[in-house]
């Protein structure tokens, strides 16, 4: 049984919903069933991934109309469990336990938890409290740390990652669904605060509140959707335990094992992808990924994307919708829609020409994976 992307569904992006994660990731996956041409009876499984807020799959379920579910499953985590998710999603149809089974990622990123924002006492747990004595308690300084090892190891600049944030930046003005739009220079990114050094506010994500819903069906319904399907041609994933400050190497992350497992499953390359949706809680981590994948080698990211490389014209177009830096941050399951948009060439004036290959990216430092998706059968 081959899986695809039979129908995709998202709310607005905001910062401020004024609505419970209940309500809009039921709005995402009414979407998602509706631009499928289903119904709710024909879904049989409800899949999501969660940290700060979310809503369990048993109670979108219900919301959505449908009594009973073969598969409902939660798994606790953020950005380094999209890949598996939807790898996931296709393993339990595969497995024949579904027909039809929807992931989403609703939350209130902006208005709601934040991360770095503590109410009441600070309890920091388990072997975190470890890294909490070196002053690293929230992502933008485990990421900063290995950003900073990058630079001194490879030469890096803060120009070279500030060439991602423009890029994506620019990127991100004509898609009326993206949260920051308006133009970006070198002197705005270089002009902009610090957060953690050597990251500034447009090294980092912006942060919305929102909901994403993907549905992911077997070959036998999709074929009789309304829509193309966007064929799951293989997926790939590393999460290690070693943790922030035990990893061997900052100048890497997961895509070091993750990159040739994907492209050893898929018989495919980097020179393949007409799209790449590279997970961007922030610049470097698509420096390093885009290494770890096999986009260019160490040290060259910068002027990957300064020389065009990495947009419209060049060798592949990188998060055509502005990706979490300037569409917003729905944990990057907005990326397995923005990759859906562009293989059913349906992107509008952000269509990349005769897109055929995508690869999305999940996650950063030791945890992530990867899928790529064809608008041809495999």
């Amino acid at each position: 049984m081959t899986c695809a992307i039979a129908g995709i569904g998202r709310t607005t992006y905001s910062r401020n919903s004024g609505r419970t994660t209940r309500a809009m990731a039921v709005e995402a996956c009414r979407d998602a069933i509706a631009d499928a041409g289903l119904s709710p009876g024909d879904i049989d499984g409800i899949c999501t991934f969660m940290v700060n807020d979310s809503e369990q799959p048993i109670y979108v379920g219900w919301a959505l109309g449908i009594d009973e579910l073969n598969w409902a499953n939660a798994m606790y985590g953020g950005g380094n469990l999209v890949a598996d998710q939807i790898a996931t999603a296709a393993a339990v149809i595969e497995a024949g336990m579904c027909r039809a089974v929807l992931v989403y990622r609703s939350l209130n990123g902006r208005s709601g938890h934040r991360f770095g924002h503590v109410e009441g006492p600070m309890r920091v747990p388990d072997s975190d409290q470890f890294d909490t004595v070196s002053g690293f308690m929230v992502p933008p300084q485990w990421f900063a740390m290995w950003a900073r090892r990058h630079q001194h190891e490879y030469g890096s600049t803060c120009e070279d990652l500030g060439h991602i944030a423009i890029t994506q930046r620019k990127h991100a003005g004509p898609n009326e669904h993206a949260l920051r739009r308006e133009p970006l220079t070198m002197d705005d990114y270089l002009a902009s605060r610090w957060i953690n050094e050597p990251f500034r506010v447009l090294d980092c994500t912006s942060e919305v509140d929102g909901a994403v819903a993907i549905l992911i069906a077997g070959e036998e319904i999709v074929r009789d959707c309304r829509q193309d399907p966007v064929w799951l041609v293989g997926s790939a994933n590393s999460q290690s335990g070693a943790g922030w400050t035990q990893w061997d190497d900052p100048t890497e992350m997961y895509s070091r094992s993750a990159g040739p497992k994907i492209w050893q499953k898929t018989g495919l390359s980097p020179a393949d992808m007409d799209v790449a949706c590279m997970y961007d809680c922030f610049t470097y981590t698509v420096m390093a990924t885009m290494e770890g994948y096999g986009f260019c080698e160490k040290g060259g990211v910068g002027e990957f994307f300064a020389s065009g490389r990495a947009t419209y014209g060049g060798e592949v177009v990188v998060n055509p919708h502005g990706g979490l830096l300037s569409e917003g941050y729905i944990h990057g399951l907005n990326h397995h829609y923005e990759a859906a948009l562009q293989l059913r060439h349906a992107a509008g004036v952000r269509q990349v020409v005769d897109a055929q290959l995508a690869l999305v990216t999940a996650g950063g430092g030791p945890f992530g994976g990867a899928n790529v998706y064809s608008r041809e059968k495999p």
